[in-house]
């Protein structure tokens, strides 16, 4: 069995794949005061109540985008499950080609998406991930990664516009049912929402255009996915563990 980590800015997406099947997901927040101890327990405690054994683990594969935290859980790792972790890197064998201008500068959760994309949704292909950042990815038809974009995730962007008036209250990310309304907290949940949804839904065009791919496979993911995605009919599919399914991929090719 393979275990997979994602780690990122606020959370850790955890997954195990017995062969192609990925049996267990779990999510813990990215805490980074735990110690590689506190981190241990938790993964013994979410194998316990799985019925899991840490020793079925054959192989562990990571990506990254909290560095602060990535020696911790190596540590963790090295000394739960007698494992040294593959790390997700530049240069590791991916089966697509990655055409960034710097590929140091790809995020290794970025690589593993465009790595799950083409392999199980083919080209040309969008895929966006829904995170503390909301990030876009295109894969042309030749599964070359081709480039994409970044924006401020949707808790980002509404914790800055509370935080930069100061009339304006925090407000819970629950989408109203209309756009128009009566109150001031709902008016900031439906400007946030549905105003990231016309974002969303203008950049996938766009997207399109400068792919010359009206056809495009448009596959979203991510924690906020859900909020977001349904009301984007320009998305084709929610696959809320494409990152981990890439990572195993990832772990395949690169393990021999």
């Amino acid at each position: 069995m393979i275990l997979a980590l994602d780690i990122g800015n606020s959370n850790i997406k955890v997954a195990v794949f017995n062969g192609d099947k990925m049996i267990n997901y779990w999510r813990v927040s990215t805490n980074y005061k735990y110690t590689c101890d506190e981190f241990g327990v938790v993964f013994i405690d979410f194998f316990s109540h799985a019925g899991l054994k840490i020793d079925d683990i054959n192989g562990i594969i990571i990506s990254s985008v909290a560095p602060t935290i990535n020696y911790t859980i190596e540590h963790m790792c090295q000394i739960y499950f007698k494992k040294k972790p593959m790390w997700v890197v530049p240069g590791m064998k991916t089966g697509i080609n990655l055409k960034y201008e710097n590929p140091k500068q790809l995020g290794s959760d970025r690589i593993a998406n465009a790595v799950a994309a083409y392999h199980i949704y083919k080209g040309p292909c969008i895929f966006i991930d829904f995170g503390t950042a909301t990030t876009f990815g295109a894969i042309d038809n030749n599964g070359s990664f081709i480039g994409g974009c970044i924006c401020p995730g949707i808790k980002v962007a509404s914790d800055a516009l509370v935080s930069g008036a100061a009339k304006l209250s925090r407000f819970e990310l629950v989408k109203p049912k209309k756009v128009i309304n009566k109150t001031t907290t709902t008016n900031l949940q439906s400007g946030t929402i549905y105003g990231y949804i016309g974002q969303v839904s203008y950049l996938i065009d766009k997207f399109k255009a400068e792919m010359k791919s009206p056809d495009a496979f448009v596959v979203a993911t991510g924690g906020m996915v859900r909020l977001i995605a349904e009301d984007i009919k320009s998305i084709d599919k929610i696959d809320g563990s494409l990152t981990l399914k890439g990572l195993k991929i990832l772990y395949e090719k690169n393990c021999g």
